[in-house]
Order: C-alpha cells, then sequence, then structure tokens
C-alpha cells in the first residue's frame, strides 16, 4: 500500500490524540484486507469504545467518512481499535457461537442468538460457515437484528461419519 496514505493517516491520528484529553498511544498498519488498522492503546479505554463499543464504532466511521473525502471513494478502509477490544469481542463471539452451534447440532434445535450489530453477525456467520451440522441467517430489521441457528437440512459430512444418536451415542 501506498505509504503516503500511511503518513498521511499518522498525522491525522497523531492530531487526533493530541487534541483529545486522553493519554492514548497509537499505531498505524496494514490489514489483510488493504487498508489500515488503527490501534489506539489507553488507560481510559471505555469513554472511547463507549457502550456496546459504539463510540468506538462513530469514530470508525467518522475517520473513514474523513479520508474518502480526502482521497476518494477508492481511498483505502481504516479499521480503529482501542485496546484490541475487537479483537477481544471477536474471540469471544467465535467462542460462543461455537458452544451455541454444537448445542444445536447435538438437540437438533435452533437458537436465537441477542440482537447483534453488523460486524457481530458477521463474525457469527463466519466462525460457522465452514460447518456442515448447522446454517446461519439473519432475522430482525435495525437493532433487532440477530442470528438464528440451525440444524443443517442436509449434513453429508454426518450422514458420511456417523454422529451422535438421539439417546446421545456417537454412532
Amino acid at each position: 500500500m501506498d505509504n503516503k496514505i500511511k503518513k498521511k493517516i499518522e498525522r491525522f491520528v497523531k492530531d487526533f490524540v493530541e487534541k483529545t484529553t486522553f493519554d492514548i498511544a497509537f499505531e498505524v498498519r496494514e490489514n489483510r484486507e488493504g487498508g489500515f488498522l488503527v490501534e489506539l492503546k489507553t488507560d481510559e479505554p471505555e469513554t472511547l469504545i463507549g457502550e456496546g463499543g459504539q463510540t468506538l464504532w462513530d469514530m470508525q466511521a467518522l475517520f473513514n467518512r474523513i479520508f474518502r473525502k480526502s482521497l476518494g471513494e477508492a481511498g483505502p478502509k481504516i479499521e480503529l481499535d482501542i485496546n484490541q477490544y475487537k479483537q477481544g469481542k471477536a474471540r469471544y463471539l467465535k467462542e460462543m457461537a461455537q458452544e451455541i452451534a454444537n448445542r444445536v447440532a447435538l438437540f437438533k434445535k435452533e437458537e436465537r442468538l441477542p440482537a447483534m450489530s453488523s460486524y457481530e453477525r458477521r463474525v457469527v456467520h463466519m466462525e460457522l460457515s465452514i460447518r456442515t451440522d448447522v446454517e446461519t441467517e439473519s432475522i430482525g430489521e435495525g437493532e433487532a437484528r440477530r442470528i438464528v441457528v440451525k440444524p443443517s437440512v442436509s449434513d453429508p459430512v454426518k450422514s458420511a461419519e456417523g454422529g451422535i444418536s438421539p439417546t446421545g451415542e456417537i454412532i
């Protein structure tokens, strides 16, 4: 990626950090998607992250709007994280998704997850997309949108390899 763009992002973040009352360290690096990850580190992350990460998401949207305006629509996407909040959140969501998927596969009964942001739903969908024993679907509108994890209608792996009988025996 263009080093000039990275330097421009670093200058912007530096100016942003200097205008806050927080003690913030930061690092800018390229991410896997061809954009940039801006990692902020602070002793007071609660205020910058906000409830459920809302302030963090709003700041990320603001950063991206500013850079799309200055670099054009083709400019790189900026991902913002504070004290590895998103990384921890993704790990938690993946673990929760696998636990729920295991129950759904075992008991053959769908489960509805709590309402989630689009980012959180994407993490869950991606995590469970490799499983053949369950399927995911987003339902609802707006802030009430959630995921339903259902037993897979056709599970070729289980039918070929066996599975768990209704009595709990491995077959």
